[in-house]
């Protein structure tokens, strides 16, 4: 294969040698189900064709040196006996350091064999096409294939998910679990706790296309992200105190949904009764919850949260509540397959978008213009996809207008007269679901 080749090439050129094995680790598009899987509820992803290739020695020294074929991406090396992760910068070396450290700390081992790394990628960086969790997954099976260790694809994805907390993302392991699930042809519903993986076959008329915003977002290097996480919590704990439940146990939505035992669209009407719209304070939080500012800044809000002055809590769940409730709609309609499932789709798409743009707020004006373009030019359905606040839109196209979609959405948010967004960042594919993560060695 031409790219293993080149790159063993400049393995070769940059380390004297040739690498042992490679590790792939797919990005991928979140179809529906955005901002829910840290609240407990499945989502629905599928691995995109883009991947991350990491060609690997281990090397009989305790040194670890990382290198990248971007340029833009330094040298670094360290010793792999004592590896520290900087959570202010959130460098992309410190992805590779979360996988490695994960499984470093599940098989409790104090030092680890040194190796030389050379990754190479084609997933567009800061796109919400999950690069980042694909580095950290990657790293993660290259330290397990290094140690000659054997985990499961389950347990990998779930040390992968917790492992990335060490760089100051709170997510919630849809990115990990469809990096190492996914197979290709097929989308996949992912439930978490325990974790599972269900095909979702998706309807042959049509394809998903992926547009890039050219508005990069970090998810590590804002608060943004963090801040919604606590809301959700904060939410799930004000329901919980309404419904006389054990408040200070809960942590997510999905289990005050859970010990009530009602549906979706009921938690949605307990939500309307138990919250209001107006942002809440964290004095109004404690005085709900019988709590002082003290206990709420030590025991529930997070280093990252802790200044924050207003939480929005009534539209978060709104969100989360209908966004799940869309998730399982989706996967129900892909299953029964009626004459206009690809219409029905898109509209759960859309209805998705505006959910995230108006109550969950992580969409951005560029999205908003791009999504608007997608449906003008034939796109049955348009969302933001990934944590949003940037990134990229992902769309259903039926098959028979894709070529005329991808050259009226290129011309009409791509060719500005400004030339303002950068070539590099310009990427507009359809993508058929991919596979997941693997190892092989260097015939």
């Amino acid at each position: 294969d031409f790219l293993l080749l080149k790159l063993k090439e400049m393995f070769n050129s940059k380390f004297g040698s040739i690498p042992k094995f490679y590790v792939r680790a797919p990005g991928r598009v979140n179809l529906i189900g955005e901002h829910v899987d840290y609240c407990g509820y499945s989502v629905l992803p599928m691995a995109v064709e883009q991947d991350l290739l990491i060609a690997v020695e281990p090397v009989k020294t305790y040194t670890l040196q990382l290198a990248n074929t971007n340029p833009l991406y330094p040298d670094f090396s360290t010793s792999a006996t004592n590896i520290q992760i900087d959570k202010t910068k959130p460098l992309w070396h410190n992805y590779f350091l979360c996988g490695l450290k994960g499984i470093q700390e599940h098989f409790g081992l104090s030092n680890l064999t040194g190796m030389n790394c050379l990754v190479d990628g084609n997933i567009p960086p800061s796109s919400g096409l999950s690069s980042s969790s694909a580095l950290v997954c990657c790293a993660g099976l290259v330290t397990l294939t290094v140690l000659g260790m054997n985990l499961s694809k389950v347990e990998l994805a779930e040390i992968c998910a917790k492992s990335e907390r060490y760089i100051g993302t709170e997510g919630g392991g849809m990115d990990q679990s469809i990096s190492f699930l996914a197979e290709e042809g097929t989308a996949k519903l992912i439930e978490f706790s325990p974790l599972r993986a269900t095909n979702v076959n998706l309807p042959s008329g049509a394809v998903f296309v992926i547009a890039n915003s050219c508005v990069e977002m970090n998810k590590a290097a804002t608060s943004h992200f963090n801040i919604r996480v606590m809301e959700c919590r904060l939410a799930a704990k004000l329901l919980a105190k309404y419904k006389s439940l054990q408040w200070d146990k809960v942590l997510q939505l999905e289990e005050v949904q859970a010990k009530l035992g009602i549906s979706l669209e009921e938690m949605l009407l307990v939500t309307e009764d138990a919250l209001h719209p107006e942002p809440y304070s964290p004095e109004e939080i404690c005085t709900c919850l019988g709590i002082t500012l003290e206990e709420l800044r030590t025991q529930i809000l997070s280093p990252n949260t802790q200044d924050v002055l207003i939480f929005k809590l009534y539209q978060r769940a709104k969100h989360v509540y209908s966004e799940a409730a869309r998730v399982l709609q989706f996967k129900k309609i892909c299953e029964e397959a009626p004459e206009n499932t690809v219409q029905l789709l898109g509209e759960l798409m859309n209805q998705s978008h505006m959910s995230c743009r108006d109550m969950y707020e992580c969409s951005c004006p560029e999205l908003d213009q791009l999504v608007d373009i997608c449906r003008k030019f034939g796109a049955e359905g348009s969302r933001l996809t990934g944590a949003g606040w940037g990134g990229c839109t992902v769309s259903i196209v039926p098959a028979d207008k894709l070529i005329s979609f991808l050259a009226n959405v290129h011309k009409a948010y791509y060719q500005r007269s400004d030339g303002s967004l950068a070539p590099e960042k310009q990427s507009l594919f359809a993508t058929k679901p991919g596979g997941g993560a693997l190892v092989f060695l260097e015939a």
